[in-house]
């Protein structure tokens, strides 16, 4: 069987950082994306002596409007054809939308959503062309429901897991899997970013990054569709489809409201 090539975004921490553990500890030889060249090398440097894949380097700031076009043509003149990619890097911005600053939604939404469909629709045909692929996009519990006070990023992860859902069932058959992998409080640097380290939400605990990275991976390898690691995430994003409308939106503002 010919080795895996896996392409991580967001690559220089958190869960992505995990994520690109979890695919050179299972053989995978990586190609490592994120604004931090130092971290990225650092990165490499320990993945490759660890376990002996090969790693390489791109950083970028995926928010550019043609980041997506720029990784795929920089991967195409290195001759680096991944039959894995995770698109996990995003962020999120907590506060009321009527305050929340234009340019930095602007780029959140470009960031969540758009490179991350660039991505997925630049890297997939070579997949769907040699019959094997696998496509893991990281959105969020809060995909599954309307976010108050965190309402753009809910809207951009709600986004990622209605466009993976749609395309996996197009891939149906093709040997080719869209996973979309969706966490819920998670102990990384992201918290810190979006200003939710003191909402209500954090008071349920957080999950340990490596252990949604390795079941995330694991999940995406299995070809699972929607991967909800962690029990009480599980059951939150059952309810979040079945309660009443109005009861999910009132309990998602006040879990996203500072205590």
């Amino acid at each position: 069987m010919a080795k895996h090539l896996a392409l991580i975004t967001g690559a220089s921490q958190g869960i992505g950082k995990d994520l690109a553990e979890c695919a050179a500890k299972n053989g995978a030889d990586v190609i490592l994306v994120a604004r931090s060249k130092e971290k990225l090398l650092d990165l490499a440097k320990d993945l490759t002596q660890k376990y002996k894949v090969s790693a390489h380097v791109i950083p970028s700031d995926l928010s550019h409007v043609d980041a997506a076009e720029a990784l795929y043509a920089a991967t195409q003149r290195a001759g680096l054809k991944p039959d894995i990619v995770i698109n996990n890097a995003g962020f999120g911005a907590l506060g009321p939308f009527h305050q929340d600053d234009l340019q930095r939604l602007d780029e959140m939404i470009r960031l969540n959503c758009l490179t991350l469909m660039k991505i997925t629709r630049l890297y997939s045909p070579r997949m769907v062309e040699e019959k094997w692929g696998r496509i893991l996009n990281v959105a969020s519990t809060a995909a599954f429901q309307p976010c108050p006070n965190f309402a753009v990023y809910g809207a951009t992860k709600a986004f990622v897991l209605s466009l993976s859902e749609a395309v996996n069932a197009e891939l149906s058959g093709s040997g080719v899997k869209v996973c979309t992998l969706c966490p819920g409080p998670t102990e990384t640097g992201f918290h810190s970013v979006a200003g939710t380290s003191e909402v209500s939400l954090m008071k349920l605990g957080l999950m340990k990054s490596e252990a949604v990275a390795r079941i995330g991976y694991a999940g995406m390898m299995r070809g699972k569709s929607v991967i909800v690691p962690g029990f009480l995430n599980l059951i939150s994003s059952i309810l979040s489809q079945i309660l009443p409308r109005s009861w999910i939106i009132m309990t998602s503002k006040f879990l996203m409201t500072r205590t």
